[in-house]
C-alpha cells in the first residue's frame, strides 16, 4: 500500500472528524484536539486514539460510536475501532488557534 493512498485516507478521516461536534462546545473535535491519533493499517483498518474533555462528558457513550460510525461510511475504510484515553488529560491547551479563537480565549 503506497503512502500516497494513507495520506489521502487520512485526509478523508480527518475531513470526517471536523463535522462531529462536541454538543456542549460549538467547535468540532478535531479542532478540539481530543483526535490524538488515526492509525491505518495496510488492509484499511482504521484505529482513532481519542480523548473527551472530561472522564464525566455527558457524551461518553455516544461520542466514539458516532466517530466509528461515521468514518466507516467511508468507501475505502475496512473497519474502525475508537478506543477513548484519559492519557494525557485533555486540556484547552490541546485546542486549535482556530478554536480558541472561536471560543473566545484569544
Amino acid at each position: 500500500m503506497n503512502s500516497e493512498r494513507v495520506q489521502d485516507l487520512g485526509e478523508k478521516i480527518v475531513e470526517v472528524l471536523k463535522s462531529i461536534y462536541d454538543p456542549e462546545i460549538p467547535v468540532d473535535i478535531f479542532e478540539l484536539g481530543l483526535i490524538y491519533d488515526v492509525f491505518v493499517s495496510e488492509n484499511n483498518d482504521v484505529k482513532i486514539l481519542m480523548t473527551l474533555t472530561s472522564p464525566n462528558c455527558p457524551v461518553a457513550e455516544t461520542l466514539p460510536v458516532e466517530v466509528e460510525e461515521k468514518v466507516k461510511v467511508l468507501e475505502e475504510v475496512k473497519n474502525c475501532e475508537v478506543e477513548i484515553t484519559f492519557d494525557p488529560i485533555w486540556t484547552q491547551d490541546m485546542m486549535s488557534e482556530e478554536a480558541k479563537l472561536e471560543l473566545g480565549f484569544l
